[in-house]
């Protein structure tokens, strides 16, 4: 058998081309193999376990298919979004100037105002303070605003991702913006270069800024920065501003309490204000105490004493005199040292002391009789014989009324004006002896009277200026010539434009305090004439002179003899005169006034040491209740001049003339006799910048006489008085 199959040729079935040869009847087609068409069938049937178990791994494998796509969609999503950061970050950041010329911007510059002594009058410009370094801050301050503000502000660099997210995670909850994840470094960045408009733009800028100034500069560098320029409420920029603007101190100073108080502030500067809402403030400030007693700043007891300190309002604007000289100083400036384009300090002539002394004694005398009385406001300036300011009070309160009313405002001086009609007498040779008739006289249509009707005949002029006779000073108005009255005036020192008439003699031309109390200063001085001044030098902050005032050569303006005369006729004004209230003990002189109506009281009086004048009046011009020149300018003038000149060696006044005769009989004085000084003649109304209206013409039978009557400023003619008053 076996020798059979090997003679045998096994023929192999297969396929080949559709050629067949007689020897291929048994090769079978693909159709005709039904074989092979059995097993693909038999192989498609697989057991059931064999079928779950590679189903159950088309399910497995499809589940981690979906993580591993996910995994790769997420990041293939990240590397497109950090393309797109990236290319955001690009765009923006080309459109900034190069890193080369980014610098430190200047803080606007602040004029600090310091006393004589070197005290703070006050800080103005657009920050309200000046610059300060970290050492010279009362430690609590930067603390109290890195535990509120940023607490890793010494551990990031700049930007802080954890702060970010934990501020729009507490936002999403809240469902309201609450925190906010910006840096002091962003905060900083913002606020020197940037705009407050909330953009991408804004934003991916105030980052790139960061990460800049982080390279650039110390943590303390930036921390001092913020900490001098940051907006901090009611024109506060920066911490020294806010601590001298709500506490009234130096930030040096700065107790625990009032630094939480000025770090809450960043929140909301204006709504959490202490002088808008000082219990709002002490809460905000509890927050930042616990912040700080969390981050280990502060202990247990310094917290519990802070949270134990009452809320106190703050003055809802700057309070204090002394900031009438700092506006003063401010408008001078310019003219001295032109732009301010640094910080500069303006040392002054005013001694604080003498200053609050000034105003405290015309707050009082306000305060106690303002409603009795009808008077509203008062103004008090003082001056050595350097022609130097120590005191300027423009008003009753400043943080009320801003006005300046000794520098500013015009008011008929009423009879504080007759030392210049009686000095141009002198001056063309008449004496105190020298004798008129007080008696009622008619000039063209006017008709002076004295106060109450009340006429004394043959006086001399000691005795006519004593008792401010109207009569009198009328007569020598004319006798002289009202324009040489005027020259008188403006040779003393009087600025302001005169009217040369008649009624000049009564005090009918508006002046400021200021420049009548100057016109005074002549008379204590010697005769000499010192221009007025308040700045004595300003300097930069390094300590450059930019101005230094220069005493000029003094100029006599009233000669020898004449100094001595008028002393001896203005000094019976206090001795036995209208001003007796104003005596305290060293050898003064001076002249009261009053307005028509009483509209205005005055009083300038001087020592050898001090010229000083005051006012009292309303700014609507309404009359007073007959208050006179040595009634409350006498007092407010005494309280000033006891305590200015303490200590000082008493001196007396310049001149030893001596007036022959007793002036006024003590039994005889008028107090007030000086009233209405102006009478039936044109008022000004005292309302600052508005419509100027005329008195009654109460007292008087005809109106004033039109400028130039009497003479126009030339030697008188040889003329009797006769001939002047019937127009011959």
């Amino acid at each position: 058998m076996a020798r059979r199959d090997k003679g045998r040729q096994r023929i192999e079935p297969g396929f080949s081309s559709d050629r067949r040869s007689d020897d291929d009847d048994m090769r079978a087609d693909p159709e005709d193999r039904p074989v092979r068409s059995q097993k693909r069938r038999t192989s498609s049937r697989k057991p059931a376990k064999s079928r779950r178990g590679r189903s159950s791994r088309r399910q497995g494998g499809g589940l981690l298919g979906l993580i591993r796509r996910a995994v790769y969609w997420s990041f293939v999503l990240c590397i497109w979004g950090g393309i797109a950061v990236a290319g955001t970050v690009i765009y923006f950041a080309a459109k900034m100037p190069q890193t080369t010329t980014w610098t430190i911007p200047d803080r606007p510059p602040n004029v600090k105002i310091v006393s004589v002594e070197g005290d703070l009058i006050a800080n103005r410009g657009a920050t309200g303070g000046e610059a300060i370094g970290l050492h010279q801050m009362s430690p609590y301050l930067p603390q109290a605003v890195v535990a509120i503000e940023d607490r890793r502000f010494y551990s990031h660099f700049g930007v802080d991702p954890v702060g970010f997210v934990r501020a729009m995670a507490t936002n999403v909850i809240s469902g309201r913006l609450v925190q906010g994840g910006s840096t002091i470094t962003q905060q900083l960045a913002k606020n020197l270069f940037l705009t407050p408009d909330r953009t991408l733009e804004r934003k991916v800028q105030e980052v790139l800024l960061a990460l800049w100034l982080e390279q650039k500069y110390s943590k303390d560098q930036i921390l001092e920065m913020y900490l001098n320029r940051v907006y901090l409420g009611s024109g506060s920029y920066g911490v020294a501003a806010a601590s001298r603007r709500y506490f009234n101190k130096s930030a040096h100073d700065v107790t625990l309490s009032e630094a939480a108080v000025i770090a809450g502030l960043l929140k909301a500067p204006s709504r959490l204000s202490p002088a808008r809402d000082p219990k709002a403030a002490i809460e905000r400030s509890q927050l930042v105490l616990a912040a700080m007693r969390d981050q280990g700043m502060i202990g247990d007891k310094e917290l519990t004493f802070a949270m134990k300190q009452p809320a106190t309002r703050a003055a809802a604007y700057w309070s204090g005199s002394e900031h009438y000289v700092a506006d003063r100083v401010m408008e001078e400036l310019p003219e001295l040292i032109g732009d301010v384009r640094a910080d500069v300090v303006v040392d002054t002539t005013v001694d604080l002391g003498l200053q609050k002394l000034g105003e405290a004694s015309i707050r009082d005398l306000i305060q106690k009789n303002g409603d009795r009385l009808n008077v509203s406001q008062g103004a008090l300036v003082s001056i050595d014989g350097t022609g130097a300011v120590r005191a300027l009070v423009g008003g009753y309160d400043y943080a009320n009324s801003q006005f300046d009313r000794a520098s500013e405002a015009k008011r008929q001086p009423g009879s504080t004006f007759k030392p210049f009609v009686y000095l141009s007498a002198l001056e063309q040779g008449r004496t105190p002896e020298t004798v008129r008739n007080d008696a009622p006289i008619r000039i063209g249509n006017w008709t002076p009277g004295n106060y109450n009707g009340k006429y004394f005949g043959k006086v001399t002029l000691a005795e006519a200026l004593a008792r401010s006779l109207n009569s009198v000073s009328a007569q020598l108005v004319m006798e002289v010539g009202p324009g040489t009255v005027v020259d008188t005036a403006h040779r003393l020192g009087i600025v302001s434009t005169l009217n040369a008439n008649a009624s000049l003699a009564l005090g009918t031309s508006e002046v400021t305090l200021l420049e009548l109390t100057d016109s005074f200063v002549p008379f204590a001085n010697d005769g000499y004439k010192a221009p007025v001044h308040l700045v004595r030098r300003v300097t930069t902050h390094e300590g450059k002179v930019l101005y230094e005032y220069k005493n000029p050569k003094q100029e006599r303006v009233i000669s020898e003899r004449n100094v001595g005369m008028m002393n001896a006729m203005l000094r019976q004004t206090v001795d036995s005169g209208t001003a007796t209230k104003a005596k305290f003990g060293w050898p003064a002189a001076g002249k009261t006034g009053t307005s028509q109506n009483f509209r205005d009281a005055w009083f300038i009086g001087y020592t050898s040491n001090l010229t000083t004048g005051v006012w009292f009046g309303n700014d609507d011009g309404k009359p007073t209740k007959k208050v006179t020149g040595g009634a409350l300018p006498a007092l407010a003038w005494k309280e000033f001049m006891v305590a200015a000149h303490k200590g000082v060696p008493v001196a007396e006044l310049p001149g030893n003339y001596r007036v022959n005769e007793p002036v006024i009989d003590g039994n005889d004085a008028l107090p007030g006799a000086d009233v209405p000084a102006a009478e039936g003649v044109p008022s000004a109304q005292l309302n600052p910048g508005g419509p100027v209206g005329l008195d009654d013409q109460t007292g008087s039978t005809h109106p004033t006489p039109p400028a130039g009557v009497g003479g126009n400023g030339q030697k008188p003619r040889k003329t009797t008085l006769f001939d002047l008053i019937m127009g011959n």
